[in-house]
């Protein structure tokens, strides 16, 4: 069985297929996947009975401290590819849309349920408030109740901080397996994800690593 340190994945949630987990990560030659998918695991399996709230950090910081930053065109020979938690980890890289999407399911696996949960597409303001440069990039939004101001987990600060505090994020838009929003507010979804060609693909090849 995979696990970590006595602990196993089938502890932790009912949020993913241990043998079908166990049949990918037994074809990959990569020892140091192998040992960052035990981390994780445990790290999993230890934070599931926390209270939500401190859910957070603990997900937040293993993969901040255990995945590098790389764009897609170096990993995978593609502009613009969303990859699976397990292909993020077995390569120990990915961009912000794979951090985000990785945090994401580990809160799904820690018992965060998917409605407190948004991947929230913003502008990011570089170098200071008078520089006019931003870029495109992606965070992962935890509401603690449907009306409250979201916590922002994001790999590029490492601290997890309210919206509020994050003065250089312009949110465009935000969804969930659940569907779009406008924004990052809570009000009701704007349309389904079946017009989200890139994130109907993910849930589909997450499903077949064995995620729900």
């Amino acid at each position: 069985m995979l696990a970590a340190g006595g602990f196993s994945l089938a502890r932790t949630s009912n949020a993913f297929d241990l043998a079908v987990i166990q049949r990918i990560a037994a074809k990959s030659a990569r020892s140091q996947f192998q040992n960052t998918l035990s981390a994780w695991i445990k790290m999993l399996t230890d934070a599931r009975d926390l209270p939500d709230g401190e859910k957070l950090k603990p997900v937040n910081d293993f993969l901040n401290r255990n995945i590098r930053f790389e764009d897609d065109q170096t990993l995978w020979g593609q502009p613009d590819y969303w990859a699976t938690p397990l292909e993020t980890l077995s390569v120990g890289a990915g961009d912000c849309e794979d951090f985000s999407i990785a945090k994401y399911y580990s809160l799904k696996a820690v018992g965060i349920p998917t409605s407190r949960l948004r991947l929230i597409y913003v502008r990011v303001q570089l170098g200071g408030p008078t520089s006019g440069m931003n870029q495109a990039h992606m965070v992962l939004a935890y509401y603690p109740t449907p009306d409250s101001e979201p916590m922002v987990l994001d790999n590029l600060i490492s601290e997890i901080r309210p919206a509020s505090r994050r003065a250089d994020l312009s949110p465009v838009f935000s969804f969930n397996s659940d569907g779009i929003w406008a924004g990052a507010g809570a009000n009701q979804a704007t349309s389904d994800t079946s017009k989200l060609s890139r994130w109907r693909d993910l849930l589909v090849r997450a499903r077949n690593e064995g995620f729900d």
